[in-house]
């Protein structure tokens, strides 16, 4: 890549939570425009195809239990890239800015005096479940929704009685490694064993998987079906509704066969 004169811009784009068909419009023309992509593999990686000849791709992902990229060196990139005068899109999976570190790096950008635009993305929270066939919310049910993530930077566990008196519908990022202590910090603030609970793995990818159980079995049946990141894990009245769902589109195909 030839260097611009002048400032570059960095774009921070959500992909979507995997389906290439969810990237929105506006980032995939950001994609065909960028001089560097510094991408991870969360993002839907088949758009990076879209990206014009001599686009710089950088890798820096960061694989559970693998290679990682540390936030402060993303950062530096996006700024270094940008002061060369490119046109810097910071592509990740999901939305940027729901449990993500979006803001990290529109903050280090800012402090830098580097423009910065985002371009939303539709975010794994509500479209895994949505595609599971589970609505987080449901007047019969519920009237609102959490986002959680079950990984915080001092280790701490979240407060499950707090989040357990909303009411809510429960959508827990990062929990996956946790499983056991969400289910006994729940149940301990009265949860019953009772309650629908759903693991959504690789949600919006052909690799999909959907366990939909109860509290009481959550981790015991995700770790025997070897359920593992990238998921997210759904706790509410609302998951019981993904069977009713299920059980249409058998009396479907079964009318279609």
């Amino acid at each position: 890549m030839e260097p611009r004169s002048g400032l570059g811009e960095v774009i921070l784009v959500g992909g979507g939570p995997g389906d290439p068909d969810l990237l929105t419009i506006g980032g995939l023309r950001a994609l065909r425009a960028a001089d560097v992509v510094l991408y991870d593999h969360l993002a839907p990686l088949t758009c990076l195809d879209e990206t014009k000849p001599g686009a710089l791709l950088v890798d820096v992902g960061k694989l559970p239990r693998g290679s990682r990229t540390a936030q402060s060196d993303i950062n530096s990139l996006l700024v270094q890239h940008a002061r060369a005068g490119a046109m810097v899109v910071r592509f990740k999976g999901g939305d940027p800015f729901v449990l993500g570190r979006g803001s990290e790096e529109w903050l280090a950008c800012a402090e830098a005096g580097i423009p910065v635009r985002v371009i939303p993305g539709v975010s794994s929270a509500i479209a895994g479940p949505e595609l599971a066939g589970i609505p987080l919310t449901h007047r019969d049910y519920t009237r609102g929704v959490t986002f959680v993530t079950a990984h915080a930077q001092d280790h701490s566990e979240p407060d499950w009685a707090a989040l357990a008196a909303t009411g809510t519908t429960l959508v827990i990022y990062m929990g996956m490694s946790r499983l056991s202590s969400i289910q006994a910090g729940l149940r301990a603030a009265g949860l019953p064993a009772e309650m629908p609970a759903a693991v959504i793995e690789r949600a919006a990818s052909p690799d999909e998987r959907v366990l939909v159980t109860s509290l009481g079995l959550l981790a015991r049946e995700a770790q025997l079906g070897g359920y593992a990141s990238p998921a997210v894990i759904v706790v509410g009245e609302v998951v019981a509704l993904a069977t009713v769902r299920e059980a249409e589109l058998r009396r479907c195909w079964a009318r279609c066969a």
